[in-house]
C-alpha cells in the first residue's frame, strides 16, 4: 500500500450488501444510536478487507464482517458505548495498538465480554480507542493484571489517518 490515500479504491455497495452491513451494526451496537435508513453506503477501502464505512453521517470501521466499529472521530457515537478510563502511562501503548491491559485501567463501566468497548484517557477525557472487551468488566475490576480489551481502532492507525484525507469526500 503506498501512502498516498488519493488511490484508495471507494465504491458504493450493493443493497444486498448495504443491508448487511447494517445487520452487523444493529447486533453489534445494540442499539446505541439509530442507525439511518439508507440504500448506500459509500466505502473506502484502506486495505484489503478493511474499509471506513459512510452511512449518511454516521462513520464506521469495517475490520470484518463479523466486526464493525464506531470511529474515534465522532464523539457523539462514542458517547454511547460503555468505557475505560486508562493511565497516562499507558497512551503510548494504545495509540501504537497494544490491547489494552488492567493495571492500566482505573476506571470501568459496566460492559460484557465481546462488547464494543471505548478507551479514554483520564486527564481530559479523550478518546484513544475502540475494541471488544475480553473479559466481564465485574470479573476484569478483580483482576490485579491481564488483556482486558482487544485494541481494534486507535487514534493514530491506518483508519484514523485515512479518514483525515477522505473527509473532506464525505
Amino acid at each position: 500500500m503506498t501512502n498516498s490515500i488519493s488511490c484508495l479504491k471507494t465504491y458504493v455497495i450493493s443493497k444486498k450488501d448495504t443491508e448487511k452491513i447494517l445487520k452487523t451494526i444493529v447486533n453489534g451496537w445494540e442499539e446505541k444510536i439509530s442507525i439511518p435508513k439508507t440504500k448506500n453506503i459509500k466505502v473506502f477501502e484502506i486495505e484489503e478487507k478493511k474499509s471506513i464505512l459512510v452511512i449518511d453521517s454516521l462513520v464506521a470501521v469495517f475490520i470484518s464482517e463479523e466486526i464493525i466499529l464506531p470511529f474515534l472521530g465522532r464523539t457523539e457515537v462514542l458517547e454511547k458505548f460503555p468505557s475505560v478510563i486508562v493511565d497516562s502511562g499507558s497512551i503510548k501503548f494504545i495509540c501504537n495498538g497494544a490491547k489494552i491491559l488492567r493495571p492500566g485501567i482505573v476506571e470501568f463501566g459496566q460492559f460484557k465480554k465481546n462488547d464494543i468497548v471505548v478507551a479514554k484517557e483520564e486527564k481530559y477525557g479523550k478518546y484513544l480507542s475502540v475494541g471488544l472487551a475480553l473479559e466481564d468488566s465485574i470479573n476484569a475490576k478483580e483482576l490485579q493484571k491481564g488483556q482486558i480489551i482487544n485494541n481494534l481502532h486507535y487514534v493514530g492507525d491506518k483508519f484514523w489517518n485515512a479518514f483525515k484525507e477522505i473527509s473532506f469526500r464525505i
